[in-house]
Parts: structure tokens; sequence; C-alpha cells
């Protein structure tokens, strides 16, 4: 499961038991966030948390990376069990908006920022799989 963390809304998205495909899940509000995993645990298993960490162009820790590490000092609290690792995000957002206008949705449809964040969900968490040894 990965997460595109933001202060107004959480992209999350989760792959197949294979781990062959990322699909998007959905946006939720970061004061949700808790509930709603603790609701999605009850009916699927969930093996890793995938956080995108916001980096600088130099690599550094980005202003926003505070607020991640805060949600991810939360994951660790609710759900200490399952393993977070963490994947440079720099990009996403950028990627998940190109990949949205070629996608052919309307105009209307292409500027939700909800749609966004999950998208770039499934992004962090595709180059999360595209790197992990079996």
């Amino acid at each position: 499961m990965a997460f595109d963390y933001g202060t107004k809304r959480i992209g999350i998205a989760v792959t197949d038991p294979l781990q062959l495909i990322a699909t998007a899940l959905t946006t939720i509000h970061p004061n949700a966030v808790i509930t709603y995993l603790t609701d999605y645990f009850s009916k699927e298993n969930v093996s890793t948390f995938v956080v995108g960490m916001p980096k600088r162009l130099d690599g550094t820790d980005s202003q926003s990376a505070m607020h991640v590490k805060g949600f991810i000092r939360l994951l660790k609290k609710h759900f200490p069990q399952i393993p977070i690792q963490t994947i440079d995000e720099r990009f996403t957002s950028k990627m998940a908006s190109a990949s949205i206008a070629q996608s052919g949705l309307k105009k209307h449809k292409r500027q939700d920022k909800g749609l966004v964040d999950s998208v770039s969900a499934v992004i962090i968490l595709q180059d999360y799989m595209r790197t992990k040894v079996f």
C-alpha cells in the first residue's frame, strides 16, 4: 500500500497479491486515514507501507518532509506490525498530471486534485515495486 501524503489529501494506492499491478484506491483527508485503514485492514492484508518522501532536486528533504515524517510516526503508532518504506517522490505529481492529461478525461476531471494524488500514489507504488528485490 502506497501513500502520497499531503496536508489536505492523502492519495492511496494498492497492489494485487502477486504485486504486479498498482491501482489507485482512494484519496482521503488526513484526519480520517487511521479509521479508513483500520476498516480496510479488516477486509484486506497489507504487507508493507510505501510512503512518498518529498525531496529537493539536490536530494535533501523538502519543507513538507516534516509533515510526511509525522504521518510515518502515526502509521508506526497505529500499525506497528507493518513495515514502512520511503521512496523519493520527486516529480510524481507532474508525472501524474501528465498521465491524466493523456488519458482523454474531460478538463474538469483532469483538474481534480484528488485524482492527481491517487495517481501519484500509484506511481510511488510502481516505483517501489520496480526496485524491490524478491
